[in-house]
């Protein structure tokens, strides 16, 4: 629960400290005291959107701090502890807001995101006003009210069917793309079998471009390839050369010369070898020379089907990649997706299957989920009901009603006529209805209920869903349009619930306020220059003071005062005998 909440420099506030105590708290003050901005402060620490406007005029940043003390293991500890928080000596957050909107947080001595303090306030606080009535305004949070209140059969019946309904719909979608694009895939199987022919008769194969690129070149220029091959070998080694001696005949005229002088220098020994050595070297590149020529052959023909072969492979190389090696990977791929155009029509048969199998399951699930809201919405309704007469309407019943809506392209149920429509959440629409007065048909709430009817719906919804899956509970100024004995019964109820877990209440009305186990009170003061805010826990004379005030708007009337503590003293013996 909330033990502390410290408020400085927002709003009005100047510095408030608020000491909370488990059970009922009521925070009460005269109108423009400051009661909403403590509810503000709250729900900045618990996260809430910030807005620079609520920073106290003149200074730097507003500051919210909270206290909380929780048992062991809480999953808002976990949460703290997992962004770096410090629990062992209680849990600790703060909220800061600078005058020019920007905004920190701190969890556990720790900074962290605003978006952990609004998952640990999630789990920490219920916040509910006059401003929640929104959720009985709109038809579909009817049924989000309805499957809390289902609890974990409704939940895990809702995922079941929510799984379904993800597939049938993915399911549908690929079927209708499939047959929508069915030409633009014919269109395209018929262009990849026709590129797959053309490269399956040409056959390339891995770099072979290259190698008849250098055969080309060679066929091309047979003729000076001979003759400049036959003229080097007649220069080194031609015993018939014209004019010239041959170069291996130059080399073994000098070599013996060479050899003989060599015996009485080794670095001439060594020139001479070397100059034997090349005679020989030159001897071998003459005869490869000889060999070469003799080989080189004129070949139009061949050459012909060479120049044939380069102009298809081109034309492959032009349109399917750079090389053959790029033409045989497209090649590969575009049979893979050729194979798949191929088998579409199968796989439209598959999915035609699939989809019809996915709504027979989808109409199963579907009408769990509406069984199990059908039984939750009886529950509901009586206990709502039976709650509404501890809030001075006895008379008063709330039915929900769960339905559905026909739609001819919907899904087909056992029992009804009609198909109906499928949505996410499930195939039922519903509806919480009241019927104010006996005799009356129960109508939409909305319709039906007085903003004071609605309030007290409100609360009792809440009262009746308490799961305890919160420690807090916060009603702003629920009992708006409330009086008389009603308001006593509102108090009486909000009593109930807090036996259970920590209730704040802002109110206005002293039957409410009488209830309190923490009574605490907003104060506006000014000294001439500047109006401030506190808030100070009352007590004793005090107290029938302000529940005077609140019951008849003058604290100092005995009559009030006298009925201030007849009120009081008469609930203290209620919660003695509790």
């Amino acid at each position: 629960m909330l033990s502390r909440i410290r408020i400085q420099r927002l709003g009005v506030i100047e510095d408030a400290e608020l000491d909370l105590s488990p059970g009922l708290n009521v925070i009460t003050g005269e109108t423009g005291a400051g009661k909403t901005m403590v509810v503000s402060g709250l729900g900045l620490l618990l996260g809430a959107r910030a807005d620079s406007g609520m920073v106290r005029s003149g200074v730097g940043s507003a500051v919210v701090e909270g206290e909380v003390d929780l048992p062991a293991g809480h999953p808002a500890l976990e949460r703290a502890e997992s962004a770096g928080g410090e629990v062992d000596d209680g849990l600790i957050l703060v909220r800061a807001v600078s005058a020019e909107g920007r905004s920190r947080a701190h969890v556990g001595g720790r900074s962290a995101p605003v978006g952990v303090l609004t998952e640990i306030g999630e789990l920490l606080v219920a916040v509910h006003g006059q401003a929640d009535q929104w959720r009985l305004r709109r038809p579909e949070q009817h049924r989000v009210l309805l499957d809390t209140f289902g609890g974990e059969a409704v939940t895990a019946a809702r995922t079941a069917y929510e799984q379904v309904y993800d597939e049938w719909l993915g399911a549908q979608e690929t079927l209708a793309t499939l047959r929508s694009a069915r030409v633009e895939r014919t269109r395209e199987a018929e262009m990849l079998r026709s590129a797959l022919g053309e490269i399956e008769a040409v056959d390339p194969q891995p770099g072979e471009e290259e190698d008849l690129l250098l055969e080309e070149e060679r066929l091309g220029h047979a003729d000076g390839l001979r003759r400049a091959a036959e003229e080097a070998r007649a220069v080194l080694a031609d015993e018939d050369g014209e004019g010239y001696t041959p170069v291996v005949d130059l080399l073994g005229t000098v070599t013996p010369g060479l050899t003989q002088s060599g015996e009485h220098d080794p670095a001439l020994a060594e020139l001479a070898r070397r100059t034997a050595e090349l005679g020989y070297l030159a001897s071998d590149l003459a005869s490869d020379l000889a060999s070469y020529a003799a080989g080189v052959e004129t070949d139009p023909q061949r050459l012909a089907a060479v120049q044939e072969r380069r102009a298809a492979l081109t034309g492959l190389l032009r349109r399917y990649g750079a090389t053959t090696g790029d033409v045989l990977a497209w090649a590969q791929e575009s049979a893979a997706r050729l194979t798949d155009l191929d088998s579409s029509d199968e796989r439209i048969v598959e999915l035609t299957e699939q989809v019809a199998r996915l709504r027979a399951d989808l109409a199963e699930r579907g009408a769990e989920l509406t069984e199990l809201r059908t039984r939750a919405a009886q529950d509901l309704g009586e206990q709502v009901t039976a709650e509404l007469a501890h809030l001075a309407m006895g008379s008063a019943q709330v039915v929900v009603a769960v339905g559905s809506t026909d739609d001819e392209e919907g899904l087909a149920l056992p029992g009804r006529e009609a198909p109906v429509r499928v949505r996410r959440h499930g195939l039922d629409d519903v509806e919480i209805r009241l019927a104010a007065n006996p005799g009356v048909a129960p109508r939409s709430v909305t319709k039906a209920a007085s903003g004071g009817e609605l309030s007290r719906v409100m609360l009792a919804l809440e009262v009746v869903s308490a799961q305890g899956d919160v420690p807090t509970y916060v009603f702003d100024e629920v009992d708006a349009g409330v009086g008389g004995a009603a308001a006593l019964d509102l108090g009486a109820r909000l009593a109930a619930l807090a036996r259970h877990a920590q209730v704040i209440v802002v109110t206005h009305l002293g039957q409410v306020a009488a209830y309190a186990d923490q009574h605490l009170v907003v104060r506006k003061s000014s000294d001439g220059q500047v109006t401030s805010t506190g808030v100070h826990a009352v007590r004793g004379e005090e107290r029938v003071a302000e529940v005077a005030r609140m019951l008849g708007g003058d604290s100092e009337s005995r009559a009030a005062l006298q009925h201030a503590a007849e009120l009081l003293a008469e609930h203290a013996a209620q919660r003695a005998g509790d």
